[in-house]
């Protein structure tokens, strides 16, 4: 079933709102009202909109006002500005405060409709041109490194510096951050593009293994080795190794890795040949390891060799402005995997997605959407899609389990927790813990004098 777009109508005329309900509800939208600037800038806070037909003269808080803030929230939602006034200069700076398009009252129904599917036309263009530049990329490979953020962009014109030397590199992030992406990238942008890539899990393979894995061995070496191997030192020969999860490579292991990176020449398991291999090391991991040299579980001259250059991935919930572009390449790479055509995401399941706090990031961020591919019965992923994602609130700290869960704690207290922690960490500025938490002042005093914790 096809998803019904929905409009917010602001108007401080009740008739007025009265009659456009009714005649966009005829055409098959549904409508929400506003009767102020104020109340819609509320009500964008709380979900998005697939567009607003908003009034220029209001009582409180006027359409240019109200406009001014809701392009601040959320820019991607078209604003088209009706007044009874019909002048040059409102229609100028109506336009410069980024409103879509201007239309008069009383208004002609036959322009209205055809401004307002123009409007959503083109949002649904912006969004496929956007996608479209970030698919073909430049002449920098990303390898499938999806993102514009501020954040993102740094830690890209780092790896473009980097990837032409020869330089080991070690790339830090919490799990799920894409570690490995910006490992490819370093390697698809370097001399050694045309050599393999090859990547091994410290983590998940034995300490009795690693050696073998790394090194190779020979014939009889132990129990099962049946024929000579090679390790993945010599099957990256000519190409880049990348080693994850490095942290959780035994003391032992990192004394033998240390004198390979040194030496450049590896011996397998149960042999006494010396190979020389040309191989340029990547390592990654998920823990400080400074604080793993403090605990006696990290060698620091082998941290020293690996952290030529340091890299380090942000986790989603500082880069939200790259959910959307994740997202929509998620949706096309499930829908096509499972034969789907899903179109995109309704914009409060959008809105969701970027409000929550991904704990597991871009690889949490991935298996929801597959999730909702799977069950979606429509062309756009709807709330009941993604509910087990969107129905958990993000809280900073101790209020959620590794998973993202919530602990038992009860809604209010958890909201509170939030709201003070976020107040906190903008040093009791109101205004600024009212930016990141996604709400007005007014609201966020309405919310410490509900809990008593006005500060």
């Amino acid at each position: 079933m096809k998803r019904r777009n929905t409009i917010l109508v602001v108007d401080d005329d009740p008739a007025h709102r009265t009659m456009l309900r009714t005649l966009l509800t005829g055409w098959g939208y549904s409508v929400l009202e506003a009767d102020d600037g104020s109340t819609a800038i509320e009500k964008v806070h709380e979900r998005a909109f697939d567009l607003i037909l908003m009034d220029i003269r209001m009582i409180k808080v006027s359409g240019l006002q109200a406009l001014a803030e809701i392009r601040s929230l959320n820019p991607a939602i078209p604003v088209i500005i009706m007044t009874a006034y019909s002048s040059v200069e409102s229609a100028v700076e109506a336009m410069k405060g980024g409103a879509y398009d201007y239309l008069t009252k009383p208004l002609d129904f036959d322009e209205l409709r055809i401004v307002m599917e123009r409007a959503m036309e083109h949002r649904m263009l912006k969004e496929e041109n956007r996608l479209l530049r970030e698919s073909l990329g430049s002449h920098f490979d990303r390898r499938n490194v999806i993102g514009r953020s501020p954040a993102m962009e740094r830690l890209l014109e780092t790896v473009a510096q980097v990837a032409p030397t020869e330089a080991t590199a070690l790339i830090s992030g919490e799990s799920g951050t894409g570690k490995e992406m910006i490992a490819g990238a370093i390697h698809f942008n370097s001399p050694r593009k045309d050599g393999p890539f090859v990547k091994i899990n410290c983590a998940a393979i034995t300490e009795t293994l690693l050696e073998s894995e790394l090194f190779g061995h020979e014939k009889g070496a132990f129990t099962g080795a049946h024929r000579q191997r090679e390790g993945r030192f010599r099957q990256a020969h000519g190409g880049s190794l990348f080693l994850d999860e490095i942290s959780e490579m035994s003391l032992a292991m990192q004394v033998k890795l240390l004198r390979v990176l040194q030496e450049r020449e590896i011996t397998r398991v149960g042999g006494e040949e010396v190979i020389k291999v040309d191989v340029r090391v990547i390592a990654a991991t998920n823990k400080d390891l400074l604080q793993e040299i403090q605990s006696g579980r990290f060698r620091e001259d082998l941290y020293y060799r690996l952290n030529v250059v340091a890299l380090t991935v942000p986790p989603l919930r500082e880069r939200r402005e790259d959910i959307p572009l994740l997202a929509q390449h998620f949706l096309k790479v499930f829908s096509e995997k499972n034969n789907k055509m899903i179109r995109g995401f309704t914009p409060q399941v959008m809105d969701g997605l970027i409000k929550y706090g991904w704990p597991g990031n871009v690889r949490e961020l991935m298996n929801a959407v597959e999730r909702g591919v799977v069950l979606s019965r429509s062309d756009y992923l709807d709330v009941e899609d993604l509910s087990f994602i969107l129905g958990q609130t993000s809280v900073p700290g101790e209020a959620f389990s590794g998973d993202g869960v919530p602990t038992g704690i009860p809604l209010d207290e958890v909201e509170k927790a939030t709201i003070l922690k976020t107040l906190q960490m903008a040093r009791g500025n109101k205004s600024e813990a009212a930016r990141r938490l996604g709400i007005t002042r007014r609201t966020l005093h309405k919310k410490l004098k509900q809990y008593g914790a006005m500060v």
